[in-house]
């Protein structure tokens, strides 16, 4: 079933999409904006806080790995519901922490629950749009997940100061417990996951019959999704079928490479450029600037990439490598270019990882999206630890030259982002029936 969804559901199945995914990114960007006032406030070494940093990744990439077959079996809302409740219960509490024991294992869960966002974000909103739009709607929604990253150093300049680095916490968790609230009965689930479960079937019919009032279906009538070819179940294994075998391990690859860099500009970026004696605003703006420029590159280039996919990306990873690699330079000479700078990254590093968030997922069928993208996202997040954990062995170095070694995994990242292009592009010559589900 190829579905044509009525306007107003797909505005709604966005709207709210957009604001889970910005809310998704909140927790993480504002431990990472309050690590040095977390360090001062509990007198913490800088091993300590790295092992705060990481605890977050540590926990995502756990439960990616299952939530998304969660959303696979279950539903993409009851997924989506909780993980936001998971995460914004225990960042809420972590404002409260009395010591670095407590703050690790709060935010350990935290990034538990945050495993099922992306995933099943990225599954009911292109399962839940036509097919000339899938890939777009879907990038559109997760490009606002650095939205909400920017929020905590707009908060940092503006709040901490007054309130503490708490007040990061507090908002950080109450906002997605209330979208999870709302969710529970504002969010419409995935068409066509429910098409393929039978216990969706009086569901289904009120779809049909608020997208086409005069369509009679049939009392025994079977929904199905004719434009893909289904699989049996959520092993793993199938994940490697209908010639992904060499395409499944190279995203996995991809998605490690990218958030290695990515995680270690947000991580090691407030600490350096406060090294370099940048004032505390500066360097606030900066992390806040970059998060918009995620944002930003995914709304502006959504359209290329829908059209391009992976060879897109690959471009982008291209033109990622001497923007990255100049950030040092720039937050040594001006503050202007460092925001110049950190903007660009921005755009093209989170946008990258909108590209790849949605298109790496299209390629799996409906019935293990969530599940690919889960293990996408899952053995992605090594990546999100080594990278900090790399940047604090290499942080005798001047800052430029740290920048321009950073800059490393984007550079291989173009190098197996086009190779996967190539392998996709022979893949579907030889299956022409798989392009239509992409």
């Amino acid at each position: 079933m190829e579905q044509s969804t009525a306007p107003d559901r797909q505005v709604l199945v966005l709207t709210a999409l957009i604001l889970v995914a910005a809310v998704a990114n909140l927790p993480l960007a504002s431990a990472n904006v309050a690590l040095p006032s977390i360090g001062l406030h509990f007198d913490a070494s800088q091993t300590q806080l790295n092992l705060v940093a990481v605890c977050y990744s540590l926990g995502l990439a756990t439960s990616v790995l299952w939530f998304g077959a969660v959303g696979d079996r279950y539903g993409r809302k009851a997924a989506l519901i909780a993980s936001n409740l998971l995460f914004g219960i225990f960042t809420l509490i972590a404002a409260y922490a009395t010591d670095l024991t407590q703050m690790f294992w709060l935010r350990l869960i935290a990034g538990i629950g945050i495993g099922g966002v992306i995933p099943n974000a990225v599954a009911i909103n292109a399962e839940s749009a036509p097919r000339r739009l899938r890939a777009i709607l879907a990038i559109i929604a997760v490009g606002f997940v650095p939205l909400g990253g920017a929020i905590p150093g707009f908060v940092t300049a503006t709040l901490v100061p007054a309130h503490g680095w708490q007040i990061l916490f507090l908002i950080g968790g109450i906002v997605p417990i209330v979208i999870a609230v709302a969710g529970i009965f504002g969010l419409p689930e995935s068409i066509k996951f429910m098409a393929l479960h039978e216990r969706y079937r009086a569901r289904m019919r009120e779809v049909v019959r608020r997208i086409s009032p005069s369509t009679q279906i049939a009392p025994d009538a079977r929904f199905v999704i004719e434009d893909e070819q289904q699989v049996p179940g959520l092993n793993p294994k199938y994940l490697f079928g209908q010639g992904l075998h060499l395409i499944t391990p190279l995203l996995w690859l991809l998605f490690a490479l990218n958030l290695m860099g990515y995680f270690f500009l947000i991580s090691w970026t407030p600490t350096l450029m406060t090294a370099a004696k940048l004032p505390p605003t500066t360097v606030a703006l900066s992390g806040a600037v970059l998060q918009i420029g995620g944002t930003v590159g995914a709304l502006l280039l959504c359209w290329w990439l829908q059209k391009h996919r992976f060879l897109a990306i690959s471009i982008m990873f291209v033109l990622a490598v001497p923007i990255v690699a100049s950030i040092g330079y720039a937050g040594l000479h001006s503050q202007g270019l460092l925001l110049i700078a950190t903007f660009f990254a921005g755009f093209f590093v989170l946008g990258i990882q909108s590209g790849i968030n949605v298109v790496g997922a299209l390629i799996y069928p409906t019935s293990l999206r969530a599940n690919g993208s889960g293990w996408e996202l899952g053995i992605g997040r090594i990546g999100s630890i080594v990278g900090p954990l790399v940047g604090a062995l290499f942080v005798g170095m001047s800052v430029e030259k740290l920048y321009v070694w950073s800059a490393l995994p984007f550079a291989v990242g173009a190098v197996v982002c086009f190779a996967i292009y190539r392998l996709n592009e022979r893949r579907l010559a030889k299956h022409p029936e798989l392009r239509q589900a992409q």
